[in-house]
């Protein structure tokens, strides 16, 4: 058999690998045609693989952010006021008198300390200067004094005679007319006072006086 009847034979109907279908006319040339597809089927194309996420590259969401909370500030407790008695609040200093014939002045503010000075007035007045629960720090016109409990003090008012001979008057002025007359050291009962002048009782006379003259009454305090 010849070369070219071979080929007529052989290639009448060729399937190709690439599954077109092959026609060889009869000058011996091969014609490829694509392969229809079948009736009814569909094609698909081939899913795109996901690509790989690399965690290490991946930036974390943001975290919620949660407001801070001030922190609770506790009010600074206010300094003390040094003209107010830590125990009374009263103003310090301040006159007092003394209740009994006797008060013993001790070093410190316990019946544990000893006793440096003894007041032996009744009614005398006394300056208190500060305070330690039932105690209170007094002095006397000279300066001596000491912590006194409190149960021997008496918020009756009283003054000292600061000088030689204190002239009482029937009104608060230099003008007005002598009441009465008080030597120094003599003890009376303070009535009332005005910046200047105060009333007193002494033995049941009653005057008025300038506070100059005067021990145990603050100049420029009123007392009704």
């Amino acid at each position: 058999m010849s070369n070219s009847a071979f080929f007529t034979v052989c290639a009448a109907v060729v399937l190709l690998a690439g599954g077109a279908m092959g026609q060889v006319s009869g000058g011996g040339t091969l014609t490829l045609t694509p392969e229809a597809p079948s009736a009814g089927v569909t094609s698909s194309k081939r899913p795109k693989p996901r690509p790989m996420v690399n965690a290490a590259t991946v930036e974390p969401a943001p975290a919620e952010v949660v407001p801070a909370t001030a922190p609770t500030v506790k009010s600074a407790t206010p300094p003390r006021d040094p003209s107010k008695g830590a125990v009374t609040n009263l103003p310090i200093p301040r006159f007092v008198s003394l209740k009994g014939n006797e008060g013993n002045a001790r070093r410190g503010p316990s019946l544990t300390h000893r006793i440096d000075w003894v007041f032996t007035t009744s009614g005398m007045p006394l300056r208190i200067t500060a305070e330690h629960e039932n105690w209170r720090r007094v002095e006397d016109a000279e300066g001596m004094g000491g912590w006194v409990h409190y149960a021997l003090l008496s918020g009756v008012r009283s003054v000292l005679i600061a000088v030689d001979l204190a002239e009482f008057r029937m009104k608060p002025t230099r003008g007005a007319g002598v009441a009465f007359q008080a030597e120094l050291g003599v003890i009376g009962r303070l009535i009332e006072c005005d910046p200047d002048w105060c009333r007193v009782n002494v033995n049941g006379e009653k005057g008025w006086i300038e506070k100059t003259a005067l021990w145990g009454a603050i100049p420029g305090e009123v007392v009704e």
